[in-house]
């Protein structure tokens, strides 16, 4: 059972935003990177972590990326920018 659960924007290289979860924020963002992660980000290299969000399960985590996803873009950079001036 995991502890904690993310919920994860990155903006890549042509400025798309890309929504995923993970146990490992870091770790994550390291796979992006190295071309292995999502198939969406593997030729939009690199990315960027631009927003995160902390959650009790995965369950949780699953269901808020979804709601992310079906959100337009100008509601995700209002996301991220309304997280900029808080503590995350």
């Amino acid at each position: 059972m995991i502890d904690k659960a993310y919920v994860y924007i990155v903006k890549c290289s042509d400025n798309t935003l890309y929504t995923g979860w993970t146990t490992n924020v870091e770790a994550r963002i390291e796979v992006h990177n190295s071309g292995t992660g999502a198939k969406y980000t593997r030729g939009r290299l690199p990315v960027t972590l631009v927003y995160w969000e902390v959650l009790n399960t995965r369950s949780e985590a699953l269901s808020r990326e979804a709601i992310i996803k079906k959100m337009s873009k100008r509601q995700k950079i209002k996301l991220i920018q309304s997280s900029e001036s808080c503590d995350q």
